[in-house]
Parts: C-alpha cells; sequence; structure tokens
C-alpha cells in the first residue's frame, strides 16, 4: 500500500512537472489588456444571465436582493483582470467566491457564466503558477474544500432535503437510477468533469508554454552559434590572408633585397648585370603589389560588393581585370625571379605523362605556389646557402596519383634570423587542408629540405 502510494504521488509530481525549475514569464502589456476586456465582458455575461435566470425561474429559488446578486457577480468576474499577473491568488479568490456565495447565494454560483468563470480560473491558475509546488497545494486545497462540501451536504441532508422540494409539483422522473443517488452521482461526476478539465486543460497550457519558450531558447541559441561560426570563420580567413601576406611580402622583400645587393656590387664593373638586377627588382615590386591587392580585396566587406562587378577594383585602383592567383605553373617564373648573382636556384619537373602539370587543380597549384615561395624566402634569408633546387614531381605510388613540390639547400642555419613561424603554420594549414603530408626539417647531410605531397582524385 505504502509503495503504490510513493508510486502515485511520483506520478503526479510528474505530471504537475513540481520539480520543473522553468518558470513561466510574466505576461505582456497586450495579455493584461486582454485580460482586462474578458473581465468586463464575463461581468457583463454574467450580469445579463442573472436577469434571464430572475425573468424565468420560480421566485423561490431566486429571492435575494439585485444590487446583493450582481455585486457578487461583480466580484467573480472582476478578479480575472488579474489572472495572469497574480495566478494564483485570482484562482484561491475565486474558488472561495464559489464556495462562500454557493451556500448563501446559490442562484449567482449556480449560473452558466459563473461555473465558467470558476474553472476559467482553475484553469488559468494551472497554466500560468510561477511555483508549482504553491499550485499543486492550492489545487488540493480547492478540491478538498468543493468535494467535502459536497459530502457535506448530503450528510447532512440539506441537498437531500432541496431535492425532494422541488420534485414535490413536478411529474415522477423515468430514468433507471433512483432520484437521490443519481442527483448525488450527477453533482459528483459534473465536479469531476469541471475540475478534471480545468486541472488537467490548465496543465497542458503550461507545458505548451514550457516548449515554447525552450524552442524559442534554442532558436536564439542557434542563432548565436551560427554567428560565431560565420565571426570564426571570418577570422580564420583574415588570417588565411595574412599568412598569404606573409609569404608575397616575406618572398618578394627577399628577392627585392638580394637583386638590389647584387647590383650594387657589379654597379661599376658590369652595368648590364646591375641593370639586370633591378630590373628584377621592378619586376618582383609590381608583382607585390598585385598579389597584396588581390589578397586585400577580399578582405573588403562594404556595400560596393552589390554594386556592379568593377565597383571594388577601381575603388582599388587595380582596374576591371584583376590577375589570377598564382598556381603551379608560374612556379617557373618564381624560381626565375629567385635567381640572382650569388644564389641560384635550379627548376625541375618530373611528370608520369607529357601535359601532366596542367591537370593539377587550381586550388593545389595554389598551395604548391606559396609553399615554394615561402621555402625559397627561408632559404634566402635564414640560410648560408649559394645554391637551392626545386622539384615539381607529378607520379603515381600505390596505384595512387599524387603532385610533390621539393625545395633542397645545402646551406647552414644563418645566426640572429629567426622568424615569426607564420610562414611554416600557413604552410602545414595548407597541406592539411588538402590531405597532404609534408617533410620539413634539416638533412641529414647538410642544408634544409622542404616537401609536400598532395593526393590528386583519380581522374586527374
Amino acid at each position: 500500500m505504502t509503495t503504490s502510494l510513493a508510486v502515485a504521488g511520483e506520478r503526479l509530481r510528474a505530471f504537475f512537472a513540481v520539480d520543473d525549475p522553468w518558470e513561466r514569464p510574466r505576461p505582456t502589456a497586450a495579455q493584461r489588456r486582454n485580460d482586462l476586456w474578458i473581465a468586463l465582458a464575463l461581468w457583463v455575461w454574467g450580469a445579463l444571465g442573472m436577469e434571464l435566470v430572475r425573468s424565468i425561474a420560480d421566485p423561490r429559488y431566486v429571492d435575494h436582493p439585485v444590487w446583493v446578486q450582481h455585486l457578487l457577480i461583480a466580484l467573480g468576474t472582476l478578479p480575472l483582470v488579474w489572472r495572469r499577473s497574480h495566478p494564483l491568488l485570482v484562482m484561491g479568490l475565486l474558488q472561495l467566491h464559489m464556495f462562500l456565495v454557493g451556500i448563501t447565494v446559490s442562484e449567482v454560483m449556480r449560473g452558466f457564466t459563473m461555473q465558467c468563470v470558476y474553472v476559467f480560473a482553475l484553469f488559468t491558475g494551472v497554466a500560468w503558477a510561477r511555483s508549482r509546488r504553491a499550485m499543486v497545494g492550492l489545487v488540493a486545497a480547492v478540491l478538498v474544500l468543493m468535494f467535502g462540501w459536497i459530502a457535506w451536504q448530503y450528510a447532512l441532508g440539506t441537498a437531500v432535503q432541496e431535492i425532494l422540494d422541488r420534485r414535490e409539483d413536478a411529474r415522477p422522473a423515468h430514468g433507471l437510477f433512483p432520484l437521490v443517488p443519481a442527483a448525488v452521482a450527477f453533482d459528483v461526476l459534473t465536479n469531476l468533469v469541471y475540475f478534471g478539465g480545468g486541472i488537467v486543460g490548465g496543465q497542458a497550457a503550461w507545458r505548451q508554454a514550457r516548449s515554447r519558450d525552450q524552442l524559442e531558447r534554442q532558436s536564439v541559441q542557434l542563432e548565436q552559434q551560427a554567428d560565431e561560426l560565420a565571426d570564426r570563420k571570418v577570422v580564420e580567413e583574415r588570417l588565411r590572408i595574412a599568412r598569404e601576406l606573409h609569404d608575397v611580402v616575406a618572398h618578394h622583400v627577399s628577392v627585392m633585397g638580394v637583386q638590389a645587393a647584387a647590383a650594387r656590387r657589379v654597379l661599376d664593373r658590369n652595368p648590364e648585370a646591375a641593370a639586370a638586377a633591378l630590373g628584377q627588382v621592378e619586376e618582383s615590386s609590381r608583382q607585390a603589389v598585385g598579389e597584396m591587392r588581390g589578397l586585400l580585396g577580399t578582405l573588403r566587406r562594404t556595400d560596393r560588393t552589390a554594386g556592379t562587378p568593377g565597383d571594388d577594383a577601381r575603388a582599388e585602383g587595380t582596374g576591371p581585370d584583376r590577375a589570377p592567383q598564382p598556381g603551379v605553373d608560374q612556379v617557373a617564373e618564381l624560381v626565375h625571379a629567385a635567381s640572382s648573382p650569388g644564389f641560384t636556384v635550379t627548376y625541375q619537373v618530373v611528370e608520369d605523362r607529357p601535359g601532366a602539370l596542367t591537370e593539377v587543380p587550381m586550388p593545389v597549384g595554389l598551395s604548391i605556389y606559396r609553399t615554394v615561395q615561402e621555402a625559397l624566402a627561408n632559404v634566402r634569408r635564414h640560410s648560408t646557402a649559394h645554391t637551392a633546387a626545386v622539384v615539381v614531381r607529378i607520379d603515381r605510388e600505390a596505384g595512387r596519383r599524387f603532385v610533390e613540390a621539393e625545395v633542397l639547400d645545402e646551406g647552414r642555419p644563418r645566426s640572429g634570423t629567426s622568424g615569426s613561424g607564420l610562414g611554416l603554420l600557413g604552410m602545414r594549414e595548407r597541406i592539411a587542408s588538402h590531405g597532404g603530408t609534408s617533410e620539413i626539417g634539416p638533412r641529414v647531410t647538410g642544408g634544409y629540405r622542404v616537401r609536400v605531397r598532395f593526393p590528386l582524385a583519380a581522374g586527374s
């Protein structure tokens, strides 16, 4: 028995969500205005109903003063103005109103309008109560009071006598049940339907409000997460562009420095070689400006992007035809620009079939170009090497094709030339983004090796 009661208690607690921490938000201004109109409409409806009852009912059963009846109707309907802002208070007051008016001025309590008001107040109290524990306690008290009152009336015989008095002048009933048991059962079942409907409906409305609130919160959270992801992608893209800029500037500045130094050394002895070196400086500076403009253009986030295609280009001074991103085809030009008097770079392409170099996808080609660019810039800045070798290889291993770029030098690390690390970081990120592998570090025989390998699609 004790176990059954405990199980029933747990089920009731779960049904009424007694331990749920969610608290229903307070009503909005629009909801409070609606409650005012609802209360006024019910007041008018109740007053009209009372006058209709007075017009058709036996005067013996509607014998209280008119002003008392209408005052009690007003006191039973107008508190609904605060039904959502103070749900438990309104529910308790109106259930008490039903009890007190029922034993004093029963024609008011038994009216259809007031019956609806009492159930409506019970429904609202369950649906809008912020404290579920207090709501359950008040509902239990109301049920004990109401059904205790019914039992008390029938136990003392007053309700039975009233039924018999009303049947004195009426014809005998023809139902299946005796008069008094049928009246008792009718009252009990009617109240079970009224109170049960109000309680179950109110709890269903509360659960629906909780679900709606949770969905709204989840929607807001998803929007915030989407914004955070978008911001993160923007930051990642800008970091990528910063690394690209690092590669571009480091490479071209290193080339210009080497060529300018070479031109200075041979300016008096070999003016033609000096002129060629200065030409390389000029060409490298133009390439650097062009590539930087291309990268910085992607950082622009203005309304001009929605305008004509040439707006951004004209704003940046680059013209309508911006040069495309470099690829594996431009590695030869990169090697040529890196060579200078005192520093020689060789370039070799190894293909498994003629024209294979042109089949390398553009994103992979850009990664190979940037890798070679960063590797050569590091050789000039951080190594004592006088020569370097660049090899781009397209071959097949274990039945799968790959493209590989390798940069070798024979120098030793130069002291006092430590870098920022952005170049190697950007290099490894590019490699990882295309599913490639890398081998970066000093060689056993001396010098340094940078070798990267990217898989090619089966149809490449």
